[in-house]
């Protein structure tokens, strides 16, 4: 029975190579090394990067040519066992050699590491016509590369611009690089430690001269970039000095990503800062992405009562607020309470006045079940339900029936 096809595996992602201006095998040796390591070198800008092989993205190790001195040549070691050519590279902080397989293979390291160092194909070596259109080549491309890269700490600010950045963020370092005065292409390197409690400024030229960076101090050294400025001051002061790196990763204003309705686009939006009208007019932006009291977003409340005046109510304690009038057993509708508080009527409302004599005497007896009937009397003789004139214009008979019902209450 035939095995069912396995289906095709897909081609694994492959990355991108490096681009070096030159890259061939070179063996190298650094100063803790016990013997010669065999890699995959490429030239890039001022470093020497290494790799395991010609197949691999990431390199292993890299040497950094800012601090370039001088290339030497040496003798040959007449060794059967070790046919190899050697050169070493020396640099202000090490010498590093290396071993290669021909003269021609050596002459052609030489020639591109001295082309990017001092930006000039070199003359006297062997080299052939291709080799040195290469090395041409590889010239205008650090040029350029050069023209448009700057260290993080050099800042387009005048003198006293860089005191007050050193004196206002001392936590982001204290060198810091910036134009010279002079101009021709010159930097100025602008220092600030504490010495006693007190802030020390310095001010150092640096001057540049070709395609090299001179430092102008007691004994001048030469750089190739100003990288190599800044590892200058920083080897040369025990690390005391810290390049200055302002610190703008976190931001201060809050923002968000709105889409807007009518054309589709995102906008940016800070709700602390105004925003410009868009097309449809003012946004709000929503309650919940602004730091302010969310009350002022919410609809308009219907407008309450107009409270009553503020000496009165620092005036009345509260346990001496008039207590409810109860007619009939019943609690006055609140309306009337309201209007008899703010009418500031006494406290003894309740008492009504005493009515001029009547027409016929009755006797003094507290209704107490009189609310239907006060109802009624109000309705028919719209009269107001406690009287102040007596029964002079009740009918005689309707005065009867209510003597008779009082006289059944009692």
């Amino acid at each position: 029975m035939a095995s069912a096809l396995s289906p095709p595996r897909a081609p694994k992602p492959k990355g991108i190579l490096p681009l070096h201006y030159y890259e061939n095998f070179l063996e190298k040796k650094g100063t803790r090394d016990r013997d010669y390591r065999k890699f995959w070198a490429g030239l890039q800008g001022l470093t020497l990067y290494f790799y395991n092989s010609n197949r691999d993205f990431q390199h292993v190790d890299k040497v950094d040519l800012g601090g370039f001195v001088k290339l030497t040549d040496e003798a040959p070691q007449r060794k059967l066992h070790d046919p190899g050519i050697h050169f070493s590279l020396v640099l202000w902080n090490q010498e590093i050699k290396f071993k290669v397989d021909s003269l021609e293979s050596r002459e052609i390291w030489k020639g591109f590491i001295l082309t990017v160092v001092e930006l000039r194909v070199p003359s006297n070596l062997t080299l052939l016509p291709g080799h040195l259109y290469m090395m041409a080549e590889a010239r205008d491309k650090e040029e350029a590369r050069r023209a448009l890269e700057k260290p993080s700490c050099f800042l387009k600010v005048s003198r006293l611009e860089a005191q007050l950045l050193l004196e206002r963020y001392p936590e982001c370092g204290n060198l810091l690089l910036r134009p010279s005065g002079g101009g021709a292409g010159g930097v100025s390197v602008t220092t600030r430690q504490m010495l006693n409690g007190s802030p020390v400024i310095r001010h150092y030229r640096v001057k540049h001269e070709g395609p090299t960076y001179v430092i102008d101090v007691e004994e001048p050294f030469s750089c190739l970039s100003l990288d190599a400025v800044v590892s200058y001051f920083v080897t040369h002061t025990n690390k005391e000095l810290v390049p200055f790196l302002l610190d703008e990763d976190y931001e201060k204003v809050l923002g968000y990503v709105e889409a807007d309705k009518e054309n589709g686009e995102s906008v940016w939006v800070a709700p602390s800062a105004p925003t410009a009208p868009g097309p449809g007019g003012p946004k709000q932006p929503p309650p919940t992405s602004t730091p302010v009291s969310t009350q002022d977003k919410l609809p308009p409340l219907p407008r309450l009562p107009p409270p009553p005046d503020q000496d009165e109510n620092y005036e009345i304690p509260i346990g001496d607020v008039p207590a409810a009038n109860y007619v009939n057993d019943e609690v006055l509708p609140p309306s009337w309470q309201v209007t008899l508080k703010l009418k500031k009527l006494p406290k003894a409302q309740a008492k009504a006045p005493k009515p001029p004599p009547p027409v016929m005497p009755k006797p003094e007896h507290k209704v107490v079940n009189s609310g239907l009937l006060a109802r009624k009397l109000a309705a028919s003789t719209a009269q107001p339900i406690f009287p102040t004139t007596g029964l002079a214009d009740v009918t005689a008979e309707l005065e009867e029936k209510l003597q008779k019902r009082r006289a059944l209450e009692h």
